[in-house]
């Protein structure tokens, strides 16, 4: 076994999920950071395990052919991208292979094929949003850039070779600022000092510009000498502090207030126009994310008439972008203020079959699914009259808990599953999964795998280019089932309607309390009389727009034939 600070000649053979290369020295696995796929390299161990070590890059003998000059001066230094010197092609077909690999090993998944991922024209330049820690050096200068890979020592860089072009320029008005006006910056060892983080955000299609200063504090002195450094700037639109008094790695605090201009910025996707706040997530690569929506919109394969559950919406893309094409859909997300965001995104853009709901996706699901399964159960059905439920909010309620399309794209942790099973129970012809993170993903389409869906297409698109991190947008169908139950009857000898009024639906649902100690419903009964040509009126198990309703379960409707069956009603 290798121990620390021994010297080995490896070949990287692979890289991991954080971007450090691959290799073996006598079946003794190392990870090296900035090794790429194919290099010969001289590695010395800085840490040893008992089946793998890390170890740091000290010679490139034989590099590889898709090894290139990283175009950042910093990508070694800089924790933001991990695979800069790996060429833009060969980053492709490693994240292909990621894919691949992720629903092969944790989803046992090997019988679908993984698309080609959609890159870009140009992968570089692409980040609309970027969060710049500040800090002072060992001199005491003011420093602002990106934190080192896995530590929290910032690289004083301000020229990202990712972010937008504008950030340099702006990050230095700033860095100006603090120095001439004595302002304190953030210092995570003592919790003292004011400003922590820099966020900007900018919008592709508009050129709005939004800056935020993350503060330890209530107030930004000298604020209206910001703005003035900033306000001049070609499309600055917003200037605003955050509020972050904790002590904690997250950024961005609950409560914003604008200094100058709006406490929003615009941008579009698809055509549909989005008011973004430093609080809501909107993709960062507005380039690809039209790619990713409009693909996630193909595959739920919309007509008008479909109802449609987006889970994690955020601010409302995917939302509105179904609503443009499905007759309702329905978002859930757990940040408030994305709610607002997504209510008020749906008004701008003159959208009205979009409902939004606040909470847990893992809570408010399964909560309105069994509110509404217990309305559409208790519905009457009247034996003389047509069906369909009449009732707009009964109706509402079917349609809710028997969408035909689920749309779910959740943060790296995948879905929960009581969220799952929910969906599971909910039935929907198509689930259309957007995904972050594959390994997840992968763990979520074999609990969907097994529960009646089957994969029929897997996308990945690059989101973040010369990053380990991947989007995947998946189709998943409904299976037919196994096998399928045929009644075979002379409709010659039975009476219709003699056998429909032998017994009321009521002496129905008596029979079956008494003797199986089970509760039907009048819809219930309808389908199963439906099933055997015992109703001469439209079918009771369609609504409006033909949407689908609760179905009898295999119980329930055994239990109704006996009582068929008992009162003579079939034989």
């Amino acid at each position: 076994m290798l121990k620390k600070d021994d010297q080995v000649t490896i070949e990287i053979e692979d890289i991991g999920t954080d971007g450090a290369g691959i290799g073996k020295a006598d079946g003794y696995t190392l990870f090296v950071k900035d090794a790429v796929i194919g290099d010969i390299i001289k590695a010395k161990v800085i840490k040893a395990k008992k089946t793998y070590g890390y170890a740091r890059l000290m010679e490139i003998i034989t590099p590889s052919k898709d090894r290139v000059e990283p175009v950042c001066p910093v990508a070694r230094q800089c924790g933001g991208c991990q695979i800069q010197q790996m060429s833009y092609s060969a980053q492709l077909k490693y994240k292909q292979k990621l894919v691949r690999d992720n629903l092969a090993r944790i989803g046992g998944i090997t019988d679908c094929e993984v698309l080609p991922v959609i890159g870009m024209e140009n992968p570089f330049n692409y980040r609309n949003k970027a969060q710049y820690p500040v800090g002072r050096n060992k001199d005491g200068k003011v420093v602002i850039g990106f934190y080192a890979g896995r530590t929290h020592s910032i690289v004083d860089y301000t020229q990202c070779a990712i972010g937008a072009p504008e950030n340099a320029q702006i990050l230095e008005k700033i860095r100006t600022f603090i120095n001439e006006n004595n302002i304190s910056v953030y210092d995570e060892q003592s919790h003292k000092g004011l400003i922590r983080h820099i966020l900007i955000r900018t919008g592709k299609h508009t050129g709005q510009i939004m800056v935020c200063l993350i503060i330890n504090g209530k107030t930004l002195p000298h604020a209206d000498k910001l703005a003035d450094c900033l306000k001049d700037i070609s499309g600055m639109s917003s200037i605003m502090i955050n509020i972050n008094k904790e002590r904690t790695n997250v950024i961005l605090g609950s409560e914003c207030s604008v200094i100058w201009g709006n406490s929003y910025i615009e941008d579009s996707i698809c055509g549909i126009m989005f008011r973004i706040s430093p609080l809501s997530f909107f993709q960062v690569n507005p380039v690809q994310t039209e790619k990713l929506y409009c693909k996630a919109l193909e595959y739920a394969e919309l007509t008008g008439n479909e109802t449609v559950w987006d889970l994690y919406c955020g601010i409302g893309t995917i939302s509105l972008l179904m609503a443009t094409k499905a007759r309702k859909v329905y978002g859930v997300e757990i940040v408030p203020q994305a709610i607002e965001d997504a209510k008020n995104n749906a008004l701008r853009n003159s959208l009205n079959n979009a409902e939004f709901f606040v909470g847990k996706a893992e809570e408010v699901v399964p909560r309105i699914y069994d509110e509404d399964m217990k309305k559409a159960e208790n519905e009457p059905v009247d034996s003389k009259e047509s069906s369909g439920l009449s009732d707009s909010a009964s109706f509402e309620s079917v349609m809710r808990i028997n969408p035909d399309v689920v749309v779910v794209d959740p943060p790296r942790k995948g879905c929960d599953e009581t969220l799952l099973d929910t969906i599971v129970k909910m039935n929907p012809k198509r689930i259309v999964y957007v995904s972050c993170d594959s390994a997840t993903l992968a763990r979520d389409l074999k609990y969907l795998a097994a529960n009646g869906y089957e994969i029929d297409r897997v996308q990945p698109v690059d989101q973040f280019a010369h990053t380990v991190h991947i989007e995947t947008v998946i189709l998943l169908s409904r299976t037919a089932p196994d096998a399928v139950i045929k009644v075979n009857l002379d409709m010659s000898e039975l009476d219709v309607t003699s056998a429909e009024s032998k017994a009321t639906y009521k002496e129905i649902q008596e029979y079956v309390q008494n003797k199986y100690g089970l509760h039907v419903t009048n819809l219930y009964i309808a389908q199963v009389k439906q099933e055997f040509g015992i109703i001469e009126r439209k079918n009771y198990n369609v609504g409006a727009g033909k949407s689908r309703v609760p179905q009898v379960t295999p119980e329930k409707r055994e239990a109704i034939i006996d009582a068929l069956k008992y009162f003579q009603m079939i034989v």
